[in-house]
């Protein structure tokens, strides 16, 4: 049951932003399923390691991680307009987009960012007022908290999580 509510998850996440550079969402030809056949649900380590990351990820993280801390004093004050999270919403969906369409990683660190990817994606739908009664702060929150798991559970040397 939970792998099929992800499964829809990430179905109308990609479908939510058809159009945009999201649109290719099996951007390597993987399936995103486990060597079970099932999706991914927790993130892990490489055999007590963290994931191999490329420039093209760790770049966008790092402009998400930029983007979250800009904001972070007016989320933290909750001053931050519902233009400003949208605006921030806009700005991490499109570094997402960044990664899917240039994402070189092995199978395995795939399917593990996919994870993240779609912690981030979620963020960005509360961000953007897409869920009625959904506090946008919720989803700034939903983001910092996917950047904590990226940079624990991925190998980029330079990156640190936000402070919060």
């Amino acid at each position: 049951m939970k792998q099929t509510r992800l499964l829809l998850l990430m179905s109308a996440l990609c479908m939510t932003f058809a159009g945009t550079s999201l649109a290719a969402t099996t951007h390597t030809g993987h399936e995103h399923k486990n060597e079970q056949g099932t999706a991914a649900k927790t993130l892990q380590l490489n055999a007590g390691k963290k994931w191999e990351t490329d420039a093209a990820l760790r770049q966008a993280m790092s402009n998400i991680r930029q983007a979250m801390a800009g904001e972070l004093h007016e989320i933290h004050e909750n001053r931050l307009s519902a233009r400003g999270y949208g605006k921030l919403a806009q700005k991490v969906e499109a570094e997402v987009g960044n990664i899917v369409a240039n994402c070189k990683l092995g199978a395995q660190a795939d399917e593990q960012l996919h994870i993240v990817i779609v912690e981030l994606l979620g963020g960005t739908e509360h961000m953007a007022g897409k869920f009625k009664g959904g506090k946008r702060q919720n989803g700034a929150v939903q983001v910092i908290g996917a950047l904590e798991k990226y940079a624990a559970y991925f190998d980029d040397p330079g990156f640190k999580p936000i402070e919060h």
